[in-house]
């Protein structure tokens, strides 16, 4: 009785202070682009003009990480995360037409979430709701490891002459 009574202890120490960290995320690089242009002219004279080009938003989209959802922390090591963001986020384009595509892996690299938000704040609330939900599941799973299953037994019968 008293060993299962230490095995509880220990098991809810290690839950506790596992569950006491925040989970480490990584965000990949946005790979935005813009795109813009615009044409005009009279009788006298046509002119036109264009313009592109990658607007890559990882700075953007980290710094709201800090402002909207502190239960996280922002890692730069992608195999030191507990989760991996990648979020596109369009800028340049006018606010009706501006999207936010957004996906969720867990360490295991399995997908959590995905969606399109249309603002970045909503796009990195949304990864923090998914993420405050499934921690607690990762926390357990770690806690708790599977145990391997024993190998079949590999000897083979032999004939012997």
């Amino acid at each position: 009785m008293r060993l299962i009574l230490v095995g509880g202890v220990l098991l809810a120490s290690v839950v506790y202070s596992t569950a006491t960290d925040k989970p480490r995320v990584y965000v990949t690089d946005s790979k935005s682009w813009e795109l813009g242009g615009a044409v005009g002219g009279t009788a006298d004279g046509f002119g036109g003009a264009a313009r592109g080009g990658d607007r890559p938003q990882t700075a953007e989209i980290i710094k709201t990480f800090g402002e909207r959802c502190p239960a996280v922390t922002i890692n730069n090591k992608q195999e030191k995360a507990d989760y991996v963001v990648m979020l596109d986020h369009e800028g340049g384009k006018d606010p009706i037409s501006r999207d936010n595509k957004v996906v969720i892996f867990n360490k295991d690299g399995d997908s959590i979430m995905s969606r399109s938000t249309r603002t970045l704040g909503n796009a990195v609330k949304d990864v923090c709701g998914a993420i405050a939900e499934d921690w607690p599941k990762q926390v357990i799973k770690a806690a708790n490891p599977k145990s391997k299953p024993e190998p079949a037994d590999a000897n083979v019968a032999s004939t012997t002459k």
